[in-house]
């Protein structure tokens, strides 16, 4: 955490102060004001400067980064990290040469790593985000299996007549199988369980 404390004439001026050492801006730090000084007589006597301590801010992107990269370094697979922000969502992507320790059998360990980042995000930011992880573009790909495996579990549904439960997924993956198979009137979807066991269940329509 970076901390300093200021003086000067006044309360604005050890702000100033404080500021300028630590190249910053005020929206970005929290200042308490230890004491707010006292002018003496005549302006000459009796003087007390203004004291002020000033901390800044963390900044939920870079700690979120500090956070993913440390993850990687403590795996042994060191990453770089990009990010991308559109709205309330925040993306960041993994890239590295031994990137698929991070993504794991399934994306499990993604998906984990996911989890545990959106809880880091959001306790430096002071506006709620949701945060996705990708990793060579595993989403995507993860996205395109996904509907190829709806499609396939929905024709079994339909011939058979008997309903197809799913593994377990994410919120978000069970979303990708709900929109892929929404058109198909043949059929209906509906998630079962409670997380993190909760699955899809592809049920043919009566």
């Amino acid at each position: 955490m970076r901390q300093i404390t200021a003086k000067g004439h006044t309360v604005n001026e050890a702000v100033e102060s404080a500021l300028a050492q630590l190249k910053t801006t005020k929206d970005r730090t929290e200042i308490d004001v230890i004491d707010e000084g006292k002018k003496g007589i005549f302006g000459l006597f009796g003087n007390r400067p203004a004291v002020v301590k000033v901390t800044v801010k963390p900044d939920a992107f870079e700690e979120t980064v500090k956070y993913l990269k440390a993850i990687g370094e403590n795996l042994g697979a060191p990453i770089e990290v990009e990010v991308k922000r559109e709205g309330k969502t925040v993306l960041f992507t993994l890239t590295g040469e031994k990137i698929a320790l991070l993504i794991g059998k399934r994306g499990q360990t993604l998906n984990s790593l996911q989890f545990l980042t959106q809880l880091v995000m959001n306790r430096y930011s002071e506006q709620y985000s949701t945060v996705l992880l990708d990793a060579e573009d595993y989403r995507k790909r993860r996205n395109e299996t996904l509907i190829q495996l709806a499609d396939r579990l929905a024709q079994k549904a339909v011939r058979t007549g008997q309903t197809v439960a799913l593994e377990p997924m994410p919120s978000y993956e069970r979303k990708v199988i709900h929109t892929a198979l929404m058109s198909n009137k043949k059929i209906k979807t509906y998630s079962d369980g409670t997380e993190p066991h909760r699955h899809i269940v592809i049920a043919p329509s009566r």
